[in-house]
């Protein structure tokens, strides 16, 4: 599955994780830390969405 920030487009990828972010692949992101930020906008996890 994959989340796309609602403010800026960046997307995250449950597959690919965020190496940078210290995330791994196969991260769900259930499971991603409650105070991740959008590494392009700073958005918080609250602002990501669903991509189909």
């Amino acid at each position: 599955m994959k989340y796309v920030c609602s403010l800026c487009g960046w997307e995250y990828d449950e597959e690919a994780g965020y190496a940078d972010g210290g995330i791994e692949a196969g991260t769900a992101w259930a499971d991603v830390p409650e105070d991740f930020e959008c590494p392009l906008c700073g958005a918080g996890k609250d602002q990501f969405e669903e991509d189909e």
